[in-house]
């Protein structure tokens, strides 16, 4: 989630070659602009031929690298004062499938990564409960688990583009939502341990961070579906998402998914914290703010072709993501010429409610101007508005426009010469 007041001046030259390199996309660039392999990688010599050479010794212990050639990165928005309140964005030009890969979930943190023993680490539920208890991680990992793949999306996600395009690529404008399968402990099943009030109403959510986050939840979402999890993607979640435990309110949105859970707070009413009145509200033109937005509503992006990409004449497939915090996605179209003309896209499966949804559509570019849009709709009608209509209801009332909630059809422009740009249309 964004405080969008944190924006300030253009890259330093430095950011700007890695900015460069991961555009590029080439082991050599990325070298030239860091002076060492990529992140998560290790470098090695490449023979001419590997079928004449010994590869690699396995080693006794390890971790898995990914290869030296392999360039994608999430990349921080390098315009916030200082790199302990901001964020990063997932390269969704590169994402396959839709699971985000753990090391490329989009951060966002209000006081650096926390960094949490997890021996030491305990979670307290106090409040309107008949018990209160505290738990440890090993206490917590000792209910049944259960394991889903949930979408988790910063409010503040395409921020940039209410007034006009603001980023360049599709991991700028869009990349403040990832997808990863979270493992952990159902919330309803402490709640029924600490046998909740019966007037019991909300749920105060607390982080161990430096920043203490803190979100106010229904009762009857914590009832429903929310997760503590301790894992991501088949392993302990990372210290950026939260290790060792991590809130997941699923369809909600991203700052209410509390990272480095510490506290649960039962009560009758919401608490009114600062990011829920002065932040993370939504302004209107009459003065008035909505509050307590707590879903995020359908959407959809083209990932590729996207932003920053060349064409060349011939087929190519459009591909992207789309998805809902009303529950599952039920159609995507895409148009080529700015929303004249729909057709119909195949929706890979699995299609799962509050997860991402990959939709493909084969496409043969005759070399002339085109304007790609991609338009969802979900299980319950909801279709995504255009950021006319969005506009017309919500004005334009911040920094850079409105700040949260905008989940718009994007538009992406294809020149005669293949280059494709951020465009309004």
């Amino acid at each position: 989630m964004i405080d969008a007041r944190a924006m300030q001046p253009p890259l330093p030259r430095r950011r700007f070659l890695q900015a460069s390199a991961a555009v590029l996309g080439t082991a050599a660039a990325w070298r030239e602009a860091h002076g060492a392999p990529p992140p998560g990688a290790a470098q090695h010599d490449v023979p001419a031929d590997p079928s004449k050479a010994l590869g690699v010794p396995l080693p006794d212990e390890g971790y898995g690298l990914r290869s030296q050639f392999e360039t994608v990165v999430r990349q921080r928005y390098g315009k916030t004062s200082t790199p302990y309140s901001s964020w990063t964005f997932t390269p969704l030009q590169e994402s396959l499938g839709i699971v985000t890969p753990s090391g490329l979930h989009f951060e966002r943190s209000h006081a650096g990564t926390a960094i949490v023993d997890p021996a030491k680490h305990f979670l307290f539920v106090h409040g309107m409960v008949r018990e209160q208890r505290k738990y440890s991680m090993k206490d917590l990992k000792r209910f049944p688990s259960v394991s889903r793949l949930l979408f988790i999306e910063c409010s503040g996600n395409t921020l940039t583009e209410w007034a006009k395009p603001g980023l360049p690529t599709v991991q700028g404008t869009h990349g403040l939502t990832s997808n990863s399968e979270w493992t952990g402990v159902p919330l309803a099943t402490i709640l029924r341990e600490v046998s909740v009030d019966s007037g019991a109403k909300w749920i105060l959510a607390e982080g161990a961070d430096g920043a203490a986050m803190t979100r106010s939840i229904p009762i009857e979402k914590a009832m429903k579906d929310c997760l503590l999890a301790y894992g991501q993607n088949g392993e302990a979640i990372r210290p950026e998402q939260g290790y060792p435990l991590r809130l997941v309110v699923p369809g909600f949105e991203g700052n209410m998914n509390i990272k480095w859970l510490r506290r649960l707070q039962v009560a009758d009413a919401p608490f009114m914290t600062r990011e829920e009145t002065s932040k993370y509200t939504d302004l209107l033109p009459d003065g008035k703010a909505r509050q307590f937005t707590f879903e995020m509503e359908a959407k959809s992006v083209i990932t590729a072709p996207s932003g920053g990409m060349r064409l060349e004449r011939g087929f190519h497939q459009i591909t992207g993501l789309a998805w809902s915090g009303r529950g599952a996605i039920r159609r995507v179209d895409v148009s080529v010429d700015g929303g004249r003309n729909w057709q119909p896209t195949t929706l890979e499966q699995p299609v799962l409610a509050l997860c991402h949804t990959r939709f493909r559509l084969p496409w043969r570019w005759d070399g002339g101007e085109a304007i790609l849009q991609s338009r969802c709709v979900d299980e319950t009608g909801y279709v995504q508005p255009t950021i006319a209509q969005l506009v017309a209801v919500r004005g334009l009332n911040g920094p850079t426009g409105s700040v949260y909630h905008l989940n718009s059809i994007q538009s992406w422009k294809v020149a005669t010469d293949g280059a494709v740009s951020n465009v309004h249309a």
